[in-house]
């Protein structure tokens, strides 16, 4: 039956405001960056939505697209829709989760589990993690627990990498896998991909980075990824190869990655791209084009989390460590970021910091 011909799927909305395109986001069970694509505008548009629930109303011509999404919705997603709104206005009490889940309660969690990982707040994110890794017995048949038993199980996997525990029975890796082989049984292909992407950022951490630029390289054409992670990938391969010393080739990777995150209105990771691109110049003891693009990403970085604000100080230090002038500020840059990452527990950078150190004393 297609969607919207059963009588009892009953799901309207005639009023759009941030609150409800945030439920039909829920139904959907698509996230931000995803919805935002399905619907065809930006994701920082979606975020502004839902930030600003029924005070925010979207143009005329965006609810009409609103309108549009939720009648070609399948029959499952209008029916969680109309439950959704129906406890949002208070119509009637919250309907009893399958197998005794509060399947709502999980996906807010999952939602205050990714600004608490934006915070670097680890021991809250493991909280909201925990408790529902905990609780929830797989079962195959559950469809809606199993999607969310397998993101709960991604975002363990990027609390642990944020942290550096990338390899071993309780590590990033691990949960990674895991979370594949759940979307795997579940047939969703992008997720699958997705996954697949961060296990190769595992393997570049890790020093694996000959495989892990072949890897990316074939990520930048997989129809399964959407073109802001293929794009992602192809930044990732100049990320490998310039820490392999191939600046050139990285070079020929990074710029075609800017350009696109620029295409696509994604200013955190064409910040983050020029920060690449700063890091790979330096790599060709090219200094002076080194500084203006670490001077741009600089100037525009969308967050000022701790993870961000020491890898672009990190790379900053690293690019006045190569200039005698300068050696001065770039150890008390260095030493800032140290501080940085012990205070919240982010060791992988502090390996990076440790090792750019050595180098430096080395060289003197």
């Amino acid at each position: 039956m297609a969607a919207g011909e059963g009588t009892e799927v009953a799901a309207t909305a005639h009023h759009w405001s941030g609150r409800e395109a945030r439920l039909l986001r829920h139904a959907l069970r698509l996230s931000v960056r995803a919805y935002a694509a399905y619907l065809g505008v930006a994701a920082r548009t979606v975020a502004k939505w839902e930030a600003g629930g029924t005070g925010t109303v979207p143009r005329p011509d965006t609810q009409a697209i609103l309108d549009t999404a939720l009648a070609r919705a399948d029959d499952d997603a209008r029916r969680r829709f109309d439950l959704l709104l129906r406890q949002a206005t208070g119509a009637q009490p919250p309907p009893p989760q399958a197998g005794g889940y509060d399947y709502e309660a999980w996906a807010d969690d999952l939602d205050r589990t990714m600004v608490s990982l934006g915070r670097q707040e680890f021991p809250l994110a493991r909280t909201l993690i925990d408790r529902w890794l905990r609780r929830y017995q797989p079962n195959s048949n559950d469809t809606r627990g199993m999607d969310l038993y397998g993101r709960t199980l991604r975002m363990l996997g990027e609390v642990l990498q944020d942290q550096g525990v990338i390899q071993g029975p309780l590590s990033a890796q691990q949960s990674y896998r895991h979370a594949l082989r759940v979307f795997s049984e579940l047939g969703m292909p992008r997720r699958v991909a997705q996954l697949e992407l961060k296990l190769v950022v595992l393997d570049e951490m890790s020093g694996r980075l000959e495989s892990a630029a072949r890897q990316y390289e074939s990520l930048t054409a997989d129809e399964r990824l959407s073109e802001h992670d293929r794009t992602k990938a192809r930044l990732w391969v100049g990320t490998a190869l310039s820490k392999k010393g191939l600046t050139g080739q990285a070079v020929n990777h990074i710029v075609p990655a800017i350009r696109g995150f620029e295409r696509l209105e994604e200013p955190s990771d064409w910040s983050i791209a020029h920060q690449k691109l700063a890091l790979a110049h330096r790599g060709a003891d090219d200094l002076a084009a080194a500084t203006e693009a670490i001077e741009i990403a600089l100037a525009h970085k969308v967050s000022d989390t701790p993870l961000q604000r020491v890898r672009l100080n990190t790379a900053y230090a690293h690019i006045l460590l190569s200039d005698q002038a300068n050696t001065d500020a770039g150890i008390r840059l260095l030493d800032q970021c140290a501080h940085i990452s012990r205070q919240f527990g982010l060791r992988h950078q502090l390996n990076s910091i440790d090792g750019i150190r050595l180098a430096f004393e080395r060289q003197a």
